[in-house]
């Protein structure tokens, strides 16, 4: 009787090896998930550790968290005016950046979205290699062109430097976003009497907010942890945050707690981009543009 029954349910007394492997397997992805996580957040909770101690204890100790915890170092960059204007610089020119790559790019893509001329796509991909290209190839030519137009650390300085790389981006994500909108609507506004500039703000740009939002993400983060032309391009008046942190070294050597805690307030702005456009990052990658 036990053997007949044991017969008749396998699936209840015995699981099967398939029903075992896929019990296996979520715990299997599961461990390697959590390992995944733990390697990308490692950095990051080291850099916040040291950020909490002393410069002894980061250089006389080894542990995991810290033993006297310390907000001095984040008070001495919020206090000491060469910390906190680094950031304050870094910014504005962030800022004015993505406003003027977005402004460019916005027609420049809707041309390349709707008209067919003479060499758009080799104009198109000419574009492209400009983002290719290395920062280090235009340090020379901006520095000297800067000098001589009074435009040396500057704000815009850095800002229109930038928009050497992020202006061809913003335009190959929003030309994909543009090519998304039916032709059809255009037509339909300018049979209302829509102008262009009223049909492009108040019609199509709320059509393609994700994409504007995406492009908008990549200018902003670009030109946040770029280093060499910010550094090249300034001295004074419009250092960045990022060249500040790679002169801390002094008579007594680094101050490491005060670099740690600037490199965890140097991560918060971008964190918050981050959170902020995750939705449209990811239409971005349904539509194949990221």
């Amino acid at each position: 009787m036990t053997d007949a029954t044991t017969d008749q349910l396998p699936g209840k007394l015995a699981p099967s090896g398939k029903n075992r492997r896929a019990r296996t397997g979520v715990n299997t992805r599961a461990i390697v998930m959590g390992l995944y996580l733990i390697f990308l957040l490692l950095p990051i909770y080291w850099l916040l550790n040291m950020s909490l101690k002393t410069n002894t204890e980061i250089l006389n100790s080894f542990t995991l968290w810290p033993r006297n915890l310390t907000l001095e170092n984040y008070a001495t960059i919020l206090t000491d005016p060469a910390w906190y204007s680094g950031y304050i610089n870094s910014l504005i020119y962030v800022v004015m950046n993505t406003v003027i790559s977005l402004a460019v790019a916005l027609p420049a893509a809707y041309a390349f979205s709707r008209y067919t001329f003479l060499g758009d796509k080799h104009l198109f991909f000419w574009l492209l290699t400009n983002r290719m290209a290395p920062p280090a190839v235009f340090a020379l030519p901006f520095f000297q062109l800067y000098s001589s137009v009074g435009l040396f650390d500057t704000h815009i300085a850095v800002a229109l430097a930038h928009c050497l790389f992020n202006v061809p981006l913003a335009v190959w994500i929003l030309e994909g976003f543009m090519r998304g909108v039916p032709k059809e609507i255009d037509e339909t506004a300018y049979i209302d009497g829509y102008s262009f500039p009223r049909f492009f703000v108040k019609i199509f740009m709320p059509l393609i907010a994700s994409g504007i939002g995406v492009a908008a993400f990549f200018c902003f983060m670009f030109s946040w942890v770029e280093l060499l032309l910010s550094r090249t391009l300034t001295t004074v008046d419009a250092k960045p945050i990022a060249a500040i942190m790679t002169r801390t070294q002094g008579a007594a050597g680094i101050d490491w707690g005060v670099l740690a805690a600037a490199g965890v307030l140097t991560i918060v702005p971008g964190a918050l981009v981050i959170y902020f456009v995750r939705n449209y990052i990811a239409k971005g990658f349904a539509l194949g543009r990221v």
